[in-house]
């Protein structure tokens, strides 16, 4: 059920009928039999998937409880538990990845598997991991009933595109009855075509272009400058817009997920833009896997040896250089089972741990210098190189091959021509039309500028417009959705980057 579909749209309605005529204290319920049915629709075998992760993650949090009562650790259901799961989420998701690696290296012909890949399991995998933990921690008590329990783990907004929950966070907005609150239901609606307007018109015009060009870098090389640029737009618009779409789908039924993304192309620094850009896998890296590796006793002995090697200034970075370069590996494997995505997470791992290596070094020179750091010039130099480095790893992560890229990259410095542009078709409205699609993504990109920084400043941009009068709200939210309907490239919008993820 495509998010940008007729179908989806009714099923959200239709949802919220069912939700909002339920008593209260069954709300929960509803809204459980409400994801499991969307799951249902998109794969009926994967249902098996979830329910195992569901179960046994239940029953494993219970059981660290029971142990840690009796004045055991608890360490070993965690572990177990761990091991099933991501277990399940290795094989079917990496099996192939390595068998094609097996058959490159040792010159073999295995077969490829066809395993189903769970809607959503890359995210109820890491979401419940991430409440073992918080159990094992002591964080949080386990949760007791079985069923509320599930729509934790199911609720259907998140599984389509994230952002990947807390416990703490969702479990009373979940399991509370809500009222009807027209108020939510603006909010939700604003926001989702807010979503639609990123996904639909930005996202969707630059993947004709990203197409062509990296579906031919020979022919389109003079614009892989371009392309690159594109890219960011369709993957930003693409996936800041379904996120924004599954936030207002939550609003309307009470629930505030949290947010995924702040304005990242602000960033001053690589550090800084992931803190913006998919900020609920940043914060889960960094609260699950980098401080517990970080703080391990291998990591002290790291840390110790690294100081009577190399000094205390150098050594004590080591162990937190390690622990960034392996937190950038699993984030690029976790966005895919390829070597581009390998290395494009590699790659802001490595800009990340020479940063802390340097940054006594940058202190100084900004002191000799005498740079404000709050100074607009210097902010602007500094956003500008971040957004240069990130789009540099963009090469990486938008074709087949890291020699591709590479060619690319160079074809960018040397055969630079934005002429071959306007050869591009624009779809079915032809070379013709292609001046006016450029036209209407500059002029799109300009709006969402402008919107962010607005939002930059601390505007709140939902509450400022409800200050507005009626016709006014009226008239501006009319607009974008006659612009979703009229200036998308095609009829039926293409699928979401993250669905299915």
């Amino acid at each position: 059920m495509a998010i940008t579909s007729n179908l989806f749209i009714l099923f959200v309605l239709g949802s919220l009928v069912l939700y909002y005529i339920c008593p209260k204290k069954f709300q929960w319920a509803m809204l459980l039999l409400i994801s499991y049915a969307y799951y249902m629709y998109a794969s009926v075998p994967a249902l098996a998937f979830i329910l195992c992760s569901t179960l046994s993650t239940y029953a494993c949090g219970r059981w660290i409880e029971k142990l840690q009562k009796d004045g055991k650790t608890g360490k070993c259901a965690l572990m177990l538990a761990m091991l099933l799961n991501l277990g399940i989420l290795g094989v079917l998701k990496y099996t192939n990845f390595v068998i094609t690696n097996i058959n490159a290296v040792a010159h073999q012909h295995f077969s490829m598997v066809n395993f189903i890949l769970p809607l959503g399991i890359s995210y109820y995998t890491f979401q419940t991991i991430g409440y073992l933990l918080d159990v094992y921690w002591k964080r949080i008590p386990a949760e007791r009933h079985l069923g509320k329990y599930a729509l934790f783990v199911a609720f259907f907004p998140q599984l389509l595109q994230g952002p990947i929950g807390r416990y703490k966070t969702l479990a009373n907005q979940l399991f509370e009855g809500h009222a009807w609150s027209f108020h939510n239901i603006k909010y939700g609606l604003e926001r989702i075509l807010w979503g639609f307007f990123k996904k639909m018109v930005l996202a969707d015009w630059a993947a004709v272009y990203c197409d062509a060009i990296f579906g031919d870098p020979h022919k389109y090389a003079g614009a892989a400058a371009f392309g690159v640029l594109l890219y960011t737009v369709e993957l930003y618009g693409n996936f800041a817009g379904g996120i924004d779409v599954m936030l207002g789908v939550a609003n309307m039924f009470g629930v505030n997920l949290d947010e995924n993304f702040k304005r990242p192309f602000f960033a001053t620094s690589i550090t800084d833009f992931w803190h913006r850009w998919h900020i609920t896998l940043g914060t889960w890296m960094k609260d699950y896997v980098f401080y517990p590796l970080t703080l391990s006793k291998f990591m002290m002995k790291v840390g110790n040896g690294s100081r009577k090697a190399f000094g205390k200034k150098i050594g004590r970075n080591v162990p937190v250089a390690i622990t960034n370069l392996i937190v950038f590996f699993i984030v690029g494997i976790w966005h895919g089972p390829t070597w581009n995505n390998i290395g494009w997470g590699l790659y802001n791992g490595v800009i990340i741990a020479l940063s802390g290596f340097l940054a006594g070094s940058f202190r100084t020179w900004k002191k000799k210098l005498h740079i404000n750091d709050k100074a607009f010039g210097y902010r602007a130099f500094m956003m500008l190189r971040t957004f240069v480095l990130m789009n540099l790893s963009w090469y990486f992560d938008c074709v087949d091959s890291v020699k591709t890229a590479w060619y690319m990259i160079v074809q960018s410095v040397t055969n630079f021509h934005p002429s071959t542009l306007l050869t591009i078709s624009s779809g079915k409205l032809g070379v013709a039309f292609t001046p006016y699609a450029l036209l209407i993504l500059g002029v799109g990109c300009v709006i969402l500028f402008i919107v962010s920084v607005i939002q930059e400043r601390g505007v709140k941009m939902r509450d400022a417009l409800s200050k507005l009068p009626f016709y006014a709200q009226f008239a501006i939210f009319a607009v974008l959705l006659i612009c979703i309907g009229l200036l998308s490239p095609m009829a039926v919008a293409r699928g979401f980057i993250y669905a299915q993820f």
